[in-house]
């Protein structure tokens, strides 16, 4: 009898995790990431399938870094690499693997490399491996995993999270100006503390004195608004003085 993929994750997924060095609190299991696309209908709105990767795995509660498919024994752990890596794009993830049990093959998104390994690497290792892609001292490693402010009942989407950790890596390279767009409606306002509930570390509800976060005279420009950055709400006048870009779709 063929063994499922709810097999191979059991049997092989979990136990090979384990030995890797990771722990309850850093593996996601069936981790749902979306609600489903609206549709509307001739009479009422519905929902398309979720997202649901099998495993995401995070360095901390606020710091996913990498993205697990499994598949059934009798399929190659290839079948599930689109999938894996598709996903790990969604959530801004730059590993992704997939098995079937017997095989594990790894995508790198730092070196776009492909390839089969012999067991899952370690928290350390994967971190290792970002700081040196992301060229990240230790000391700005530290400040990135350190766990920001969330609301009770109120926990970021994964669109807002990327966008959190991507200002916060920006900040710590050295950039002095961080220009971000999202689309309305996506909270743009609440991730920057502008009376807010998600916070990056150390803002205040508006950043704009130099030292607030690390570096000399850090700001952060927010596009809350449909014309973008007509009215940026502080610290950048025009979208040509940003040093570090970022645009976060899903």
């Amino acid at each position: 009898m063929s063994e499922t993929e709810a097999d191979t994750c059991r049997k092989y997924v979990l136990p090979n995790l384990y030995q890797a060095g990771w722990t309850d609190e850093q593996i996601n299991e069936q981790h749902t990431f979306t609600d489903g696309r609206i549709i509307p209908t001739s009479k009422k709105i519905r929902r398309g399938p979720q997202k649901r990767a099998d495993y995401r795995l995070r360095l901390t509660r606020d710091f996913p870094i990498a993205i697990v498919e499994a598949k059934a024994s009798y399929k190659t752990a290839g079948d599930g690499l689109q999938q894996a890596k598709d996903y790990a794009k969604i959530l801004g993830l730059k590993f992704a693997y997939a098995t079937n049990g017997k095989e594990i093959i790894e995508f790198d998104f730092l070196t776009g490399q492909e390839r089969k390994i012999d067991h899952f690497p370690g928290p350390n290792e994967l971190w290792r491996r970002l700081k040196q892609g992301a060229k990240l001292s230790d000391q700005a490693g530290e400040q990135l995993l350190t766990p920001y402010f969330h609301q009770p009942k109120k926990e970021p989407r994964y669109y807002q999270q990327i966008a959190i950790n991507r200002v916060i890596e920006a900040i710590l390279q050295g950039c002095q100006r961080v220009l971000q767009t999202m689309a309305t409606g996506t909270g743009k306002a609440v991730r920057c503390g502008v009376g807010g509930s998600t916070m990056y570390p150390g803002a205040s509800a508006r950043p704009t004195a130099p030292g607030t976060f690390p570096g000399p005279g850090n700001g952060i420009s927010v596009s809350a608004r449909r014309g973008l950055t007509t009215e940026p709400l502080y610290c950048l006048p025009t979208i040509a003085q940003a040093t570090h870009r970022s645009k976060v779709s899903g």
